[in-house]
C-alpha cells in the first residue's frame, strides 16, 4: 500500500466535523501533524468525540448534524442567551451575528 492510499483510508475515518477544525487550524499556520492534534483534544475536551478515538459522542452527532452554521448560531445563542433563529451565518467568517433589527 503507498503512502497516499494510507493517508487516504486514514482520513476516510476522520468525522467531517474533525477534518473542518483541522483545516481551519492548518489555514491559521498550524502545521498538519499539530491542527490534528490540537482539534482531537480540543473535541474530545469538549465532549465531541470519545477520550482517545475518532468516535463520536452523542453530543458530537448532534453537533455535527447541526453544520456549521448551525454551529455557530448555537455558539452565539449561548454566550447571549437569545434565540439561535435571531442570527444569520457567515461563510466568510464562520460566525454568526444577530440580524439587521434585532
Amino acid at each position: 500500500m503507498k503512502f497516499g492510499q494510507l493517508i487516504h483510508l486514514i482520513e476516510g475515518s476522520v468525522p467531517p466535523i474533525v477534518k473542518r477544525l483541522r483545516s481551519q487550524l492548518k489555514a491559521k499556520g498550524m502545521n498538519p501533524g499539530q491542527a490534528a492534534a490540537v482539534a482531537n483534544k480540543t473535541l474530545q475536551k469538549s465532549g465531541v468525540l470519545k477520550k482517545d478515538s475518532m468516535e463520536l459522542t452523542e453530543k458530537g452527532k448532534k453537533r455535527e448534524k447541526m453544520g456549521a452554521a448551525g454551529r455557530a448560531k448555537d455558539r452565539a445563542a449561548q454566550r447571549s442567551g437569545r434565540s439561535t433563529k435571531e442570527y444569520v451565518y457567515s461563510k466568510k467568517t464562520n460566525r454568526a451575528t444577530l440580524k439587521k433589527g434585532k
